[in-house]
């Protein structure tokens, strides 16, 4: 049986040098769903993090403050306290291999040298543990890789991740619920309205 996600962490780097960084989709994403539900987030150093819980949805938020490669010192330490199982976390992330206005959610699998997964799975002692992942492009060379999530998206690409986030807030009650098959179905692959724009994958 699928479980209903108790912690949703978005994935980022803190300061305002990173804040409109591609590595900070995760934040993105975390703090639209806070304003919407209502929820303040604040820093709680126990954790890390920023937090915010939702009483009413029985959620918890968290935005760690560790710069990514060490995200998983506040999942482990949040998860830990709240006795909050893996499978019943979701993070949100940006994702190299997916186009902006992208989004694939799923269960577990590899972690495409991402950082901050690495860093949550040595936390937690699994990779078993929900991802939303926020397609973000690749700049078609791996040495440019760092440079390229440490810059910000192109407006035309802001734009195609700001609509892909709206139908992840969206979809957002579906996943609340941990009807997890149904959120795939609704957010997995390529959305109509962004047919013919794959031009933009890459560009900076």
């Amino acid at each position: 049986m699928h479980l209903a996600p108790r912690l949703v962490v978005g994935l980022g780097n803190p300061g305002a040098d990173y804040r409109e960084t591609r590595h900070n989709a995760g934040f993105w994403f975390c703090e639209v769903l806070a304003a919407k539900h209502g929820v303040g987030l604040n820093r709680e150093s126990r954790y890390h993090g920023q937090v915010g819980h939702s009483r009413a949805d029985s959620l918890t938020i968290l935005l760690p403050q560790t710069f990514m490669n060490r995200s998983g010192q506040a999942v482990g330490a949040m998860a830990r306290f709240y006795r909050i199982a893996p499978a019943e976390i979701l993070v949100v992330h940006d994702e190299l291999d997916i186009p902006p206005g992208e989004l694939r959610v799923k269960f577990g699998g590899g972690l495409g040298g991402h950082n901050g997964l690495k860093d949550i799975t040595a936390h937690l002692g699994t990779q078993d543990f929900w991802r939303l992942r926020i397609g973000i492009g690749h700049p078609g060379d791996r040495n440019e890789v760092v440079n390229f999530v440490l810059k910000p998206p192109g407006r035309d690409e802001r734009d195609l991740i700001d609509a892909a986030l709206d139908r992840a807030i969206a979809a957002w009650p579906v996943i609340a619920r941990g009807e997890w098959n149904s959120a795939m179905q609704k957010l997995n692959g390529k959305p109509a309205k962004s047919a013919g724009l794959d031009t933009q994958e890459g560009k900076s």
